[in-house]
């Protein structure tokens, strides 16, 4: 069994040798372990640090494109090098690399296709209490979504499968952490959790300059894998809202028309009620279309895993 241990890095000359030097050598159950490091347009001495420690598998990015498409490289590149698990880990030292023997183990006995690390975020000093809740809301949504119970969604620190690689296909460009269980969890693939504790924080992160960005950025994610998975979440419950809301006007209209004898004075209620009622059909017809290309979406996915099996054939 072949462990492929992929680091995505944007100029992480000073960070990569503490992660390099705790990339255990040896797992139980594995066979080989492989270092692979995605450059995502670094501009200092990352590569060259990596080849002075021994790194042999590189892919590299003129320019930077963003943690996603770097994942998206980097399987691909892993399953090139016959990968039986993937390994996802970061070049800042985040991680405790030194558990990744544990986090390959539900994989290696095949009671798990995902195994992501949970960070427990409530016990990270440098995290407010603000980024704290904005954690446990966001791993909420991505739940609910993907109908898991994982305790840390946003956690980068994962284990998968060869198998769940096939069949997974990250579309975003920002980050995907959320679209892969969101995608995982709708395909059935098994995902388990195991809690580890992080390393101290060494540099602020790379990937937002703010948290109004990564909330704005990871919301659009979160309702783009609701729209592709659930459409009914997002255009069927939004029409019944509109719908109901609509009766309100058009009550009133009614009970006012019946007392007073008369429909004048109240015809901007009936405008109100016929144009929340018009968008609620509207949203109706959405979720119909959204679900027909819900449908489609599956049919070209079947053909991409096929396309996958074919191409990294061992």
């Amino acid at each position: 069994m072949k462990v492929v241990v992929q680091i995505p890095c944007l100029n992480e000359e000073e960070t990569l040798p503490l992660v390099l030097e705790s990339i255990p050598k040896t797992i139980s159950g594995v066979d080989e372990v492989i270092i692979l490091i995605i450059d995502d347009g670094s501009t200092d001495r990352t590569v060259e640090v990596a080849k002075k420690h021994g790194v042999k598998h590189f892919v590299r990015h003129a320019r930077n494109q963003g943690l996603g498409r770097s994942f998206h490289d980097g399987v691909r590149k892993a399953l090139e090098l016959g990968a039986d698990i993937v390994v996802n880990t970061d070049g800042d030292n985040q991680y405790p690399q030194n558990r990744i023997g544990d986090l390959v183990q539900p994989i290696v006995h095949e009671t798990a296709d995902i195994v992501i690390a949970d960070r427990q975020t409530n016990k990270i000093a440098h995290f407010s209490p603000f980024k704290k809740l904005l954690q446990r809301i966001g791993s909420a949504v991505v739940n609910k979504a993907a109908g898991t119970n994982l305790p840390d969604a946003a956690s980068g620190f994962r284990a998968y499968s060869r198998e769940s690689l096939i069949r997974l296909n990250t579309i975003t460009r920002f980050s995907y952490c959320t679209e892969t269980i969101i995608q995982a969890g709708n395909k059935g693939l098994k995902i388990e959790s195991i809690p580890v504790e992080t390393n101290p924080k060494l540099r602020e992160s790379r990937l937002f300059k703010s948290t109004g960005e990564h909330v704005r950025k990871s919301a659009v994610t979160i309702i783009r894998a609701y729209v592709m998975y659930k459409p009914y979440m997002v255009f069927g419950l939004l029409g019944v809202v509109l719908f109901a809301l609509g009766l309100i006007p058009f009550a009133r209209f009614v009970i006012l028309s019946v007392q007073e004898g008369s429909t004048a004075g109240h015809i901007q209620s009936l405008l109100v009620g016929s144009l929340l009622m018009i968008t609620a059909l509207l949203c109706l017809v959405l979720n119909v279309i959204a679900d027909l290309i819900r449908i489609n979406r599956v049919l070209i996915e079947n053909n991409l895993e096929e396309t996958k099996r074919q191409r990294f054939s061992r």
